[in-house]
């Protein structure tokens, strides 16, 4: 791309580890792929008009939700190129131009990188990102050969289940499509937090030992833990506002798949059961979850859908709807836990 990211990291290495790891998924006839696109294309729209029903939320005359069947290293690829231009920045301020960059160096990160995509490629059935470009609009990605492993596995009917999953990513589409400044204010949260990662070494040592002496005094430091011990006050501010934000964002996006699913899906408890088990590991890859945050992904469904659904009921849906209004009416931290808080201070006037 010509740009100091491409200095940073080699994401030509990254795509191919990402590949390697990922694997190719499980064979699947060119009929069956055929099949799972045309069901794609009638019901990723139908979910959309399901979702805004039920919502009452409106995408504002944007694109039509459509999907992207994908392969594992379609997906990959996707989100290399995405990293890409979220790093630009820092990359800049990281790698100046003219600062040499050890192709060792820029491999290993690749590597890195590349590794943790590999993985995740393996666990993701759809996914919607923000932060294409407006061409894009309303595209979403579905990972093929993983719908396919789900539904071969757990026995599932395929139109129905694809339905389901089609219902969440929607969600997240028209999450953003009917709140115009949402991508906007998660840009600049990520662009913020950006900015507070230390480049100069000394700096950098003291938040180290700063870390070190918070786990001799006791401090926990495993999973998500260990990565907010080498944050600062600040990015720790910021980093609890982006965590409530997509713990809102994906546990409404579960509500509304579960509450629309209940009568238009069939088998909905047998299609948790097998998402939980899925979801379920041990041994090394329970560690490396926790180590890439994997479990605090999966906690946020759990909570940001507890959160949503006491605010319903309780609220009822148009004053929880206030929530997509403005900035000032996204929930606290504290409040995730304590919905009525939120109640009492956003839709209780």
């Amino acid at each position: 791309m010509g740009s100091r990211a491409a200095a940073l990291v080699d994401w030509g290495t990254a795509v191919q580890t990402g590949r390697r790891v990922g694997g190719g998924g499980p064979p699947t006839a060119a009929v069956e792929r055929a099949r799972m696109r045309e069901d794609l294309a009638e019901v990723v729209p139908y979910a959309e008009t399901l979702i805004q029903e039920f919502t009452g939320l409106s995408t504002n005359g944007g694109f039509r939700s459509r999907p992207w069947l994908m392969s594992r290293s379609e997906w990959i690829g996707a989100n290399v190129n995405g990293l890409q231009r979220l790093l630009e920045p820092l990359a800049a301020r990281v790698l100046p131009e003219g600062t040499p960059r050890s192709d060792l160096r820029r491999k290993a990160l690749g590597a890195q990188v590349g590794g943790l995509l590999g993985y995740v490629s393996r666990k993701v059935l759809g996914q919607y990102d923000a932060f294409l470009p407006p061409d894009d609009d309303g595209l979403l990605y579905f990972v093929g050969p993983n719908l396919i492993e789900v539904e071969r596995r757990f026995e599932l009917p395929r139109r129905d289940f694809r339905l389901w999953v089609s219902i969440h990513e929607v969600t997240h589409r028209v999450q953003f499509g009917a709140t115009p400044w949402l991508r906007g204010y998660l840009e600049a949260l990520i662009g913020r937090y950006l900015e507070t990662v230390q480049v100069d070494s000394r700096q950098v040592m003291a938040q180290i030992r700063r870390a070190a002496d918070a786990v001799r005094a006791g401090a926990d430091w495993r999973g998500m833990n260990g990565i907010l011990l080498l944050m600062n006050d600040e990015q720790r501010g910021l980093f609890a506002r982006m965590q409530s934000l997509m713990t809102l964002l994906e546990g409404h996006a579960s509500y509304v798949m579960n509450a629309v699913g209940e009568s238009r899906v069939e088998d909905l408890d047998r299609m948790r059961g097998a998402l939980h088990q899925r979801r379920r590991s041990g041994g090394v890859e329970k560690v490396f979850q926790q180590a890439i945050g994997f479990e605090t992904k999966v906690k946020q469904y759990a909570s940001g859908e507890r959160f949503v659904r006491q605010v319903v009921t309780d609220a009822g849906m148009d004053k929880f709807n206030r929530v997509w209004l403005e900035e000032a009416n996204l929930p606290r931290p504290e409040e995730i836990e304590e919905p009525g808080r939120w109640v009492g201070r956003v839709a209780g006037t």
